[in-house]
């Protein structure tokens, strides 16, 4: 099997050299994963993958028959095509796995499959990840471990033009809580707001606390917290400050993903306190997370999740309807059980 990739090292070579026929990027962090899948569509583009099919979770399960037609089908209108295909769970089933294998054993010329997923352990992998490593390339997105985190941040800092001491660093740490996408985010402003690219710990606690004001990290806190209209007071002032809904879904989805696999764990009676420290959840945030848990079942976990990529396509103009209306309604049903409901109006 060829060797496991970290996410940078993926991006990094697919920027270099020829696409492989098949990737899978998976792990649990997701900004991680995100980035490493825009650099393989980028690479795409630039050797002309001019088409690119999106095959999701719609309702239980991926429509491995579509995907299995479209994997055999030639292109109408491009030589060459990207075909992706996103499980949150990174299990693709037996049908899937079937589908992906078949790929692998005899990939065509004209086709790059690309499989990312939300969540990965050694048990997710099978006999149709090791078609993918015999092909093409694997990367997992291990989560980063408190220790590593201050040079994972100091890094991003400097490649953002922005050189920033220890103790503005260990600020920025500490301001995140583990969270990358919140780290990432507040990297993104601070690059606009350091104008001269330099920072020690009193002005990044004075840009920071400038630029907190509205944030996605605060959104999703009321709403995992029961605090619907807090909610929808940050979504307004959010969107007066002209953030864009497919800015704030990474994040969203990303607490719905976590706080669905917690409520797995707790249906079936596992280890909740393990899986705070699996999902790198500080201690102080452990009480918003378990308030949420009481407050709605697992099933209903996995709607949100549903339903926030049903926000997603429509932000990103694959669906119809108001994209802030159906962020405002998703936020209010995670806030209330009372609201669920709306999801559906």
């Amino acid at each position: 099997m060829a060797r496991e990739l970290s996410p940078e090292q993926l991006a990094g070579s697919v920027a270099r050299g020829v696409l492989a026929p098949v990737y899978l990027v998976a792990g649990a962090e997701t900004l991680r994963v995100l980035e490493c899948a825009d650099a393989i569509r980028a690479a795409a583009r630039e050797q002309g993958y001019a088409e690119r099919e999106v095959f999701e979770v719609e309702g239980r399960d991926v429509d491995w028959d579509g995907l299995e037609a479209s994997l055999r089908a030639p292109s109408l209108f491009a030589a060459r095509r990207l075909i992706e295909v996103r499980l949150p769970t990174s299990k693709p089933g037996k049908q899937g796995a079937e589908v992906i294998a078949g790929f692998c054993a005899d990939p065509p010329p004209d086709i790059c499959l690309l499989v990312t997923g939300g969540e990965w352990s050694r048990k997710h992998g099978g006999k149709w990840s090791e078609a993918i490593a015999a092909v093409g390339a694997i990367a997992v997105a291990w989560p980063v471990k408190p220790h590593e985190l201050q040079g994972w941040v100091e890094g991003r800092l400097r490649r953002r033009g922005v050189r920033a001491d220890a103790g503005a660093v260990q600020l920025l740490v500490e301001r995140v809580e583990g969270n990358l996408l919140a780290a990432a985010q507040e990297i993104d402003k601070l690059a606009l707001l350091a104008t001269d690219g330099t920072l020690d710990a009193a002005r990044m606690q004075a840009l920071v606390a400038d630029a907190a004001r509205y944030d996605v990290f605060h959104l999703v806190d009321a709403a995992l917290n029961g605090q619907g209209a807090q909610a929808v007071r940050m979504l307004a002032g959010l969107r007066a400050e002209g953030e864009a809904v497919p800015a704030l879904m990474g994040m969203v989805v990303m607490e719905l993903q976590r706080t669905a696999a917690l409520a797995r764990v707790k249906a079936r009676g596992g280890n909740l306190g393990a899986e705070f420290k699996a999902q790198r959840i500080w201690d102080a945030k452990e009480a918003a997370y378990r308030r949420a848990l009481e407050r709605h079942p697992v099933a209903r976990w996995e709607r949100f999740v549903a339903a926030a990529g049903e926000v997603d396509r429509v932000a990103k103009g694959r669906g119809a309807g108001d994209e802030w209306l159906l962020l405002e309604r998703l936020l209010l049903a995670v806030a209330d059980a009372r609201a669920v409901p709306l999801l559906a109006a």
